[in-house]
């Protein structure tokens, strides 16, 4: 029997759209948000581990724990962070003061296993960076999400090009063995990925929006926004950017907002061009060969994205 009141784990590599998503589900009261769990990505995991702490540190949630987890990808090296995307500190640039908190002494992926095992069927898996932790926690725990609510995470191309190589999405890419396990979980899975985020864009006028609100949130995204909006400008021509990581907490908060449909996933782990593609079964073909046996993903491909905006700019002001 779950509860109404969603509650949530955040597996994060806490960038600057991950900073925006952690502070709009924190606003949110119909989400629980238990756990921040880091991973590498946009930045090391040490790096994402601090920020973790000082983003809940400036939304004084400080009750809230936060467990370091994977610093690479389960068989291939990691790359090296997104600086250019992000900043060299993760945040913009902006370069703030060291947080007065600790992480957990769990390695995220056991505090993973311990919290949906102490709560079977109430806790949703948001992973918002690469999926290593979730898939050394599955690993850890054969069954584990047989008994997880579902997992919702950003990440992953279905229908579109990539934006980390022309078939993957970065999160994806960043480690396609630790997606293509996760893709395998037995829980409901929603994949937020670039077919639906590429459709949310965040407007300048919506950034000047967010640097009016007077509150410690607020503050902090409007110092660490331009640093993002100018990589989008840049290479993107975007005036603003594209919510990426918060689209995934629009989804757990409206999903009537979203559409969608629903395959298996199989993830292109291979050595060329493909790697990292997230790569749905033909429709005909959804329980047969590498599709056989797995869950239908709910793939979102489209949104009422000015009621997603407006609904994140809304908890952000709170």
């Amino acid at each position: 029997m779950t509860s109404s009141l969603r509650q949530i784990i955040v597996d994060t590599d806490p960038g600057i759209d991950d900073a925006m998503a952690i502070f709009y589900a924190l606003a949110s009261p119909e989400l629980d948000v238990v756990g921040l769990t880091t991973v590498f990505g946009n930045v090391g995991v040490d790096l994402g581990t601090t920020n973790a702490l000082r983003l809940l540190e400036i939304a004084e949630r400080t009750d809230i724990p936060v467990a370091a987890g994977a610093p690479k990808p389960l068989v291939t090296p990691y790359h090296g962070p997104a600086d250019f995307v992000h900043g060299r500190d993760g945040q913009g640039d902006t370069f703030g003061p060291a947080p007065t908190t600790s992480a957990n002494a769990a390695h995220a992926a056991q505090f993973i296993v311990d919290t949906v095992m102490a709560a079977p069927g109430e806790i949703t898996l948001v992973p918002i960076g690469p999926l290593t932790n979730i898939a050394l926690a599955m690993t850890m725990c054969p069954g584990l999400t047989a008994h997880v609510r579902e997992i919702v995470l950003m990440g992953g191309n279905a229908f579109c090009p990539g934006n980390a190589s022309p078939s993957g999405e970065a999160n994806i890419l960043n480690d396609p063995e630790a997606a293509d396990i996760v893709f395998g979980a037995e829980c409901p899975i929603v994949m937020a990925g670039l077919d639906v985020t590429h459709q949310v864009v965040l407007t300048g006028d919506d950034v000047a929006r967010i640097a009016a609100i007077d509150n410690p949130r607020a503050r902090h995204l409007a110092a660490i926004l331009p640093f993002y909006v100018d990589f989008y400008r840049r290479t993107n021509g975007v005036d603003g950017l594209y919510v990426h990581d918060s689209t995934a907490i629009s989804y757990l908060l409206a999903p009537e907002l979203f559409t969608w449909r629903e395959h298996p996933i199989r993830v292109d782990v291979g050595s060329s061009v493909g790697r990292g593609r997230t790569v749905p079964a033909p429709g005909w073909t959804d329980d047969e060969g590498p599709w056989g046996g797995r869950t239908k993903v709910r793939i979102l491909t489209g949104v009422d994205h000015r009621a997603a905006i407006e609904m994140e700019l809304e908890r952000l002001a709170r």
